[in-house]
């Protein structure tokens, strides 16, 4: 589609010009905007057919434990997903929420008595052994230019990030910010795996070897848009696609009050990124003044039509099959969505959605639980250690019910999450009470 059918924001424009700015003096973000850089191509197109037919596994089991290993190792690297799923549009002709971006983190730390956290001396390298390539497994490089306003190499995603590559260190640990990853392996490339596994590695400065990682990177298109608009469903509106079914009945809704600059069938504009009118704290877009968020326009419209339950939750995010609500909370305490995030309404009335989430010190009430950030990802307990590097992610807090979770802390301790054996950082076990009660 022609440019000037499409209207740029100007923030679009602001992205880009940061984000080059960023890459030449070597800076990463790390807070959840998409800063768009385009790096030089890390992998040449694969003759995949694009968006190929989904079947869904059922959920790995945990690996069994094995007798801890015996760790001589003077290095081990704490590695995790930040938000325990990252979502992204299965096709992005008509329509995008959220592109393909994944980020994973860690942190190294030197064993000793005691431990210290690492970041000047070595190097961190990611990898997806079985996931190399993402053009052919989603149409999202064919849509870049129109969606971001940036023509990507493929394989790259909107920070530069490709496939594999070094991670940046910032602060107290390492990120791999915007990973363009899909949920299809190169092995089986027709049926989608939400629990991607990467090995995160880490390098001395001669290049040798000295600590690795096996961690899960969530990623799911189960979007179920289609349990509500499927073709004739809502309004009885045809249109062949399930996508242009919504954005028909956007336009039948809300056309007359199209803003300026917006004026037009969202239908004679496609592909449409919803966040270009609504403001998404996730891809760092302020939208249209006057207008609604993303999460309020959505929770709000959709609440009374979607039950205030984690099977409600399930019609939009992942999912039925992927089960991205993992956790031990979840899995152990019967927990579900709206007790930590309140019902549909609560939700749209979040005046800052992703920055302003539930914290786990509101319910774990002892001082020695409480955030020293006001998100959990963001938080630092014993030791400097995110409280992620332990626990995992939100959202899959350990131990959680999906058994690729677990791989990380087989490797280190023998058993499953959270992370409970001392001497994993500890060359000797400190005597007396739990990490949380000491700094």
């Amino acid at each position: 589609m022609p440019e000037q059918n499409h209207p740029t924001t100007s923030w679009r424009r602001d992205v880009v010009i940061m984000a080059l700015a960023l890459v030449v003096v070597g800076i990463l973000l790390t807070g959840v905007a998409i800063i768009v850089g385009v790096l030089p191509a890390l992998a040449q197109e694969e003759p995949h057919t694009y968006l190929p037919i989904i079947t869904r596994p059922a959920a790995t089991p945990t690996p069994t434990p094995v007798t801890p290993p015996v760790n001589n190792h003077e290095y081990i690297v704490l590695g995790w997903n930040d938000l325990g799923m990252h979502c992204y549009n299965r096709d992005f002709q008509d329509l995008a929420v959220l592109p393909p971006y994944n980020n994973l983190w860690a942190q190294v730390i030197k064993r000793g008595d005691p431990p210290q956290i690492i970041t000047n001396t070595v190097s961190v390298e990611y990898a997806f052994p079985d996931n190399t390539y993402s053009a052919g497994k989603s149409n999202f490089w064919q849509y870049d230019r129109q969606l971001f306003g940036v023509d990507l190499p493929l394989n790259v995603g909107l920070t530069g990030k490709g496939m594999a590559g070094d991670m940046d260190a910032v602060g107290t640990h390492f990120v791999a910010e915007g990973i363009p990853l899909t949920e299809f392996t190169d092995s089986n490339p027709t049926q989608a795996e939400p629990y991607q596994l990467a090995q995160v590695v880490v390098r001395l400065a001669d290049g040798s070897e000295a600590a690795r990682s096996t961690v899960v990177a969530p990623v799911s298109t189960e979007m179920r848009c289609d349990n509500c608009h499927y073709d004739g469903g809502v309004e009885g509106i045809r249109t062949g696609r399930i996508e242009t079914n919504i954005l028909t009945l956007h336009d039948k809704e809300n056309a007359d009050e199209y803003p300026a600059g917006h004026q037009g069938r969202l239908m004679d504009r496609r592909p449409v990124l919803c966040a270009e009118c609504h403001a998404s704290n996730a891809l760092g877009a302020p939208g249209v003044t006057g207008l609604p968020n993303l999460s309020r326009a959505m929770h709000k419209k959709h609440a009374g039509k979607v039950p205030n339950s984690t099977a409600g939750c399930y019609n939009c995010h992942p999912g039925p099959s992927t089960k991205c609500l993992r956790d031990v909370m979840s899995s152990q305490f019967n927990m579900g969505c709206t007790d930590c995030h309140g019902d549909m309404r609560t939700v749209a009335n979040n005046p800052n959605p992703w920055l302003n989430e539930p914290r786990c010190d509101n319910c774990h009430k002892d001082p020695k639980y409480a955030q020293n950030n006001p998100l959990f990802r963001l938080s630092t307990g014993h030791g400097g250690v995110y409280c992620e590097g332990c626990h995992d992610s939100t959202h899959a807090i350990a131990p959680s019910s999906q058994g690729r979770d677990a791989i990380k802390f087989v490797e280190l301790q023998g058993h499953g999450g959270p992370i409970d054996a001392c001497t994993v950082c500890h060359v000797t076990a400190p005597t007396g009470g739990s990490p949380h009660d000491a700094p």
